[in-house]
């Protein structure tokens, strides 16, 4: 599976952006996709996640304020990112957890940085 993200950008605080992912290969295998971003120094965090059924998990400092949605047709995937804050300042990374029937992989974007400031 290969990911490719898109989106990023510099926005001021309060303001919104949408971040892509596109995924390609063997698709047919993701069970999950996921938003993760890190700060420099500090562990990558799980952003939110979507699952093939449709549920979703959110982290609660994010919660009310980002969604993710995925077209499952098209093989992409959104986080809408709405009254943003200097502390979601960080490289964004779509992930995609698969399973092929006989080993279970975890696959990943190659980043896409977002800046909130003023």
């Amino acid at each position: 599976v290969q990911l490719q993200a898109s989106g990023g950008g510099l926005v001021l605080p309060g303001g919104s952006l949408r971040l892509s992912c596109v995924a390609s290969g063997s698709v047919w295998s993701i069970n999950v996709m996921a938003w993760y971003r890190q700060v420099p120094g500090n562990q990558r965090e799980l952003v939110a996640s979507n699952t093939n059924n449709g549920g979703t998990r959110y982290a609660g400092s994010i919660k009310g304020r980002f969604s993710i949605s995925r077209d499952n047709y098209k093989n992409i995937m959104w986080l809408q990112m709405n009254n943003l804050q200097p502390d979601d300042t960080a490289v964004y990374y779509c992930n995609a957890a698969t399973h092929d029937g006989f080993t279970a992989s975890d696959y990943w974007g190659q980043g896409t940085l977002v800046t909130v400031s003023s």
